[in-house]
């Protein structure tokens, strides 16, 4: 593309295949990270309004959000979003690929060091359903982000994601009048029948 540079800032490795952080620079001198697995765009620092929106929306609707887990750390501006509201005393954010924890702990992600070191903040290396079966907290607000969605799966494991014994699971991990907010990048309607017959409504 004219006037656009593309280089790789880092890459990993893992059991469900690569990781990449690539930077572009515009012609205009923004820098932008983009985050890829498996070829697969995941997100870019570029346009991060669907992220902030999934967690402010949520946040609105919880009387008394003072914990929260997050289903992904991508490039962190879910979790950014939720820090920011003064009602939060604890996040819980499960991330499955180690490598993205580490660039964001070590300023490969700029932004990543100071938003980690936020003590209300803790950062689980595991699978989000793993997380959730093996949870012994409870929380007011759970905010999955671990895909595009269920028509755009990063791996295809995350397909229990989106499925009622899950999402059962899910509602157990919450208290009372606790919120449960799935990200999709299309309309499902099949996510959003599980989700009304686990949750009613």
């Amino acid at each position: 593309m004219d006037g656009v540079e593309s280089v790789e800032v880092a890459r990993a490795e893992t059991e469900r295949g690569e990781v990449v952080l690539r930077r572009r620079t515009t012609g205009a001198g923004a820098d932008v990270l983009e985050l890829r697995v498996n070829g697969v765009f995941v997100m870019d620092t570029l346009e991060t309004t669907s992220e902030i929106e999934l967690a402010a929306q949520a946040l609105a609707v919880v009387d008394d959000p003072a914990a929260v887990l997050v289903g992904g750390l991508g490039l962190g501006y879910t979790l950014q979003r939720v820090l920011a509201d003064p009602r939060v005393q604890r996040a819980v954010v499960v991330e499955i690929e180690q490598p993205l924890v580490e660039w964001m702990r070590d300023g490969t992600v700029p932004h990543g060091p100071a938003l980690l070191a936020d003590a209300r903040a803790t950062v689980v290396n595991a699978d989000i359903a793993m997380a959730i079966a093996e949870a012994r907290s409870h929380y007011d607000l759970v905010l999955l982000d671990v895909d595009n969605g269920p028509g755009y799966l990063v791996h295809q494991a995350n397909e229990a994601v989106y499925e009622q014994q899950f999402l059962h699971r899910c509602r157990d991990v919450l208290h009372d009048g606790g919120v449960l907010v799935v990200w999709s990048a299309s309309p499902s309607a099949e996510l959003l029948a599980a989700m009304r017959e686990v949750f009613g409504g």
